[in-house]
């Protein structure tokens, strides 16, 4: 998800979406999820937080987080970010605080929240004005929800935050663990145990999971080649595409987007 938001030149994005499982990444944005079906795990750090329909999740920028979905049948949420321009009055919030914790139930949730992201929901991307108020209303809203913790006592320390940046930012190159950990002066066995150890996968399943997660945000939101978007993911064949795209999640690309466009989850 991560280096799909940082392309865009837009400062919002509303995303009405099927829920699933995305590793841990980061992004500059300020991210909201409300959900709106089912469940879904919200990950901060090495916590995860259960969230039903209803709930609202909170995370503040350059905050390593990450989503998962245990439950079975529908499970889909509303997404939305915005780039801190459009958040600027909280700004210092914003960079030096995080929530301690990112949940807001739907019991506690503010009705003005709720009418907020109803709005969003139904707005056009044009409406650009009109979006940065609901976002600043939601966040103004959520922050007396939520109790604040300085962002340097949270975490893993800056090498997770390191390792997220350089997969993030290099995940479209021809990357291998001996070279990653070469460039962040580390050795290639440390470098493993903290994708065994944190990420609770492997280097090669890591890079793969981000790079399927750009794929199908470009699968569902974009009318680009599946070719195209094969090699801008990084795959260096569409033969190694196909078969890992097809394990993780038992389809074809091809059938992949045609079911999206069936099931009506698009960009609003």
């Amino acid at each position: 998800m991560y280096p799909f938001y940082e392309t865009t030149e837009r400062e919002i994005w509303v995303m009405d979406k099927e829920s699933r499982h995305v590793r841990p990444h980061l992004h500059h944005a300020l991210e909201f999820v409300y959900v709106t079906e089912g469940t879904l795990e919200l990950g901060v750090g090495k916590e995860l937080y259960h969230m039903e329909k209803g709930d609202l999740g909170v995370v503040f920028p350059d905050m390593i987080h990450h989503y998962q979905v245990f439950s079975k049948g529908k499970n889909t949420g509303c997404y939305l970010l915005a780039k801190p321009t459009v958040c600027s009055i909280f700004g210092t919030k914003l960079l030096h605080y995080c929530p301690k914790f990112p949940i807001i139930s739907r019991e506690q949730l503010p009705d003005e929240i709720i009418k907020a992201i109803e709005a969003l929901r139904k707005s056009k991307e044009e409406d650009v004005v009109l979006r940065q108020a609901y976002i600043q209303i939601i966040l103004a809203k959520s922050l007396p929800c939520l109790s604040l913790l300085e962002k340097n006592t949270q975490g893993d320390g800056d090498f997770v935050y390191e390792v997220v940046v350089y997969m993030a930012t290099h995940f479209k190159e021809r990357i291998l663990l001996p070279q990653v950990a070469r460039d962040l002066g580390v050795s290639k066995y440390k470098l493993s145990r903290i994708f065994s150890g944190t990420f609770h996968t492997n280097f090669n399943q890591y890079l793969n999971e981000i790079r399927l997660s750009y794929v199908c945000e470009l699968l569902e939101y974009t009318e680009d080649a599946i070719t195209d978007i094969c090699l801008e993911a990084g795959f260096e064949s569409q033969r190694t595409f196909n078969r890992v795209f097809r394990e993780q999640y038992h389809m074809t690309p091809r059938e992949y987007r045609r079911s999206r466009q069936v099931r009506g989850f698009c960009l609003l």
